[in-house]
C-alpha cells in the first residue's frame, strides 16, 4: 500500500542540506531519518570525501533530494 515511500530506498541518491550535500545509497528510512552507505561529502569550494560508515540524516534538515539515474552499457 505505501510502496511510493521505498522508490528511493537502495537507489544512489543526493542529498542536498542548507550548507552541504551527501551523494550516497540511500539504505533506510527510519522514523525522522535516512540513513546513507558508500556516502561521499559534498562542499562547496572542496574536494569530494569518502565517508567511511554509514550517515545519519534527520529528515527535517534536508532541502531535497535526487534520485540519480542509473546509466548503463548495452
Amino acid at each position: 500500500m505505501f510502496a511510493w515511500r521505498r522508490t528511493a530506498v537502495r537507489k544512489r541518491v543526493v542529498v542536498n542540506l542548507a550548507d552541504k550535500a551527501f551523494d550516497g545509497v540511500l539504505w533506510a528510512k527510519r522514523g525522522p531519518l535516512l540513513v546513507l552507505r558508500d556516502a561521499i561529502l559534498l562542499e562547496a569550494g572542496r574536494e569530494p570525501q569518502r565517508i567511511d560508515g554509514e550517515i545519519v540524516i534527520e529528515r527535517s534538515r534536508v532541502e531535497f533530494m535526487q534520485v540519480l539515474a542509473v546509466t548503463g552499457g548495452g
